[in-house]
């Protein structure tokens, strides 16, 4: 008899599927399918043969991430902090760039913040994004994570985000589990991986990822590059003189003029050149002009 189930558990070693009545089996995949691959998120029907869930069908895929390896993402929480390791906005701007590619609404979880001295900083940082329409929570293991609970009401949720920024220590809190951390290194202040697989634990009636960290994610590994002004919300708002403007050495670019009158704020027009790996003197000083958003 036919079963169906969801991969919850992926690594290089093997697989784990969960059924409708949350039993869990390791996964066989059947050789026909290897070439389709098999992700955590994967939506599966199989037969249990020897306590086993031998996979005949993998469901159509809504989505995919590459990295961390996740299919059929609702909700991306990115998770960053806001000291050790420091905010990174340009990394932010890739990851959203990215989730909206996908179609994956995403929620900015800014973390640590009990380590902050002067909250100055960080609350101009979240005024840029909110301005943007992004949701953002504010979060620390001191203050707990209870505000996050409302925002995993999906499918399928992951935590997203550079190594060390607390990602396993919100999923324990959220949980009630001891998920494994490790300290961000003193030396390199930068997360060590501590993660090696993809995990969905159960979370009300849908699932959330423990996913691994990372220092880098880059926009244009998921788009072609001429895609990636698509995904900066706020150039939607702007007619360029070229449908196919990319925003940088084009004449007539109303977006450059946007940042130039400081309608579209410098920080994160110089974090899409950056993304476009546009280095050049005339528009890298737009900025350096521009008035203070």
């Amino acid at each position: 008899m036919s079963v169906k189930g969801i991969v919850t558990y992926r690594s290089a070693a093997g697989s784990r599927i969960t059924t409708k009545d949350d039993k869990i089996y390791p996964g066989v995949l059947r050789k026909r399918l290897k070439k389709e691959g098999l992700y955590a998120g994967d939506f599966v029907e199989g037969e249990i043969v020897d306590d086993s869930f031998v996979i005949e069908k993998i469901s159509k895929r809504k989505n995919l991430l590459k990295r961390p390896p996740v299919a059929n993402v609702d909700t991306v929480l990115i998770v960053m902090a806001a000291k050790n390791p420091d905010f990174d906005t340009f990394l932010l701007d890739n990851f959203l760039a990215v989730y909206e590619f996908l179609g994956i609404d995403p929620v900015i979880v800014i973390n640590k913040i009990d380590l902050l001295e002067d909250m100055g900083k960080i609350s101009a940082t979240e005024k840029i994004y909110r301005d943007l329409g992004y949701k953002i929570l504010k979060t620390s293991a001191k203050k707990g994570v209870e505000e996050i609970e409302p925002f995993i009401n999906s499918d399928i949720t992951i935590l997203s985000g550079p190594s060390g920024v607390g990602k396993s220590s919100i999923l324990s809190s959220l949980l009630g589990l001891d998920i494994k951390t490790n300290e961000v290194s003193e030396k390199l202040k930068r997360g060590r991986h501590t993660t090696t697989a993809v995990t969905l634990y159960r979370f009300r009636d849908g699932f959330i990822a423990d996913t691994p960290g990372f220092s880098r994610v880059e926009a244009t590994y998921f788009m072609d590059k001429r895609e990636v002004r698509l995904y900066f919300r706020e150039f939607r708002n702007y007619r360029c003189r070229f449908v196919d403007c990319t925003h940088t050495n084009e004449p007539g670019c109303a977006v450059k003029e946007a940042v130039l009158n400081g309608e579209i704020h410098c920080g994160r027009f110089k974090n899409y050149l950056k993304i476009m790996n546009f280095y050049w003197e005339e528009l890298s000083s737009l900025c350096d002009n521009a008035l203070v958003v």
